[in-house]
């Protein structure tokens, strides 16, 4: 099954970097999501988020990294060989992301490595930074993912 993939662990070099995605927010995205998983005040209610710190409605950092990882998806994380993740070691959400912001992501692959346990697996640490239409970074993220390997060796 996995060698109709296309992507292997062999194919994300150290140092090599993507982008993709391309989503735009709207308000009604940013309550819908909230209301179900993160219902604060300044995700769901406008008057509440003009009040807060914010100075208006922001979207769930959750929901911005559940859009990264869907852009992931459609860019290739489908297409590949992937078998998870074992983990995230940092996340942080540095700007707010607003209705009408388009947010792409730009993935660095900052460690790779065979996995000894399981010689068929290779192991990568990434970098994601998801940016909005100015280019600024609005999350931060460091984590792994598994992939097979064409060979195991």
């Amino acid at each position: 099954m996995s060698d109709r993939k296309k992507h292997h662990w062999e194919d994300f070099v150290v140092g090599t970097s993507r982008e993709f995605g391309g989503i735009t927010l709207t308000k009604d995205e940013i309550i819908r999501f909230a209301t179900q998983f993160d219902p604060q005040p300044f995700h769901v209610d406008e008057e509440a988020a003009r009040r807060s710190v914010f100075g208006g409605l922001i979207a769930s950092g959750w929901h911005t990294a559940g859009l990264a990882m869907r852009m992931a998806c459609d860019a290739f994380w489908l297409d590949a060989a992937s078998l998870g993740s074992p983990g995230v070691e940092h996340l942080k959400w540095t700007k707010p992301v607003r209705a009408g912001d388009t947010l792409t992501v730009r993935l660095t692959v900052l460690e790779a490595r065979p996995l000894k346990s399981k010689p068929g697996v290779g192991l990568l640490k990434n970098r994601w930074e998801v940016l909005n239409q100015h280019r600024e970074v609005v999350m931060e993220m460091e984590g792994f993912a598994m992939l097979e390997r064409r060979s195991a060796g």
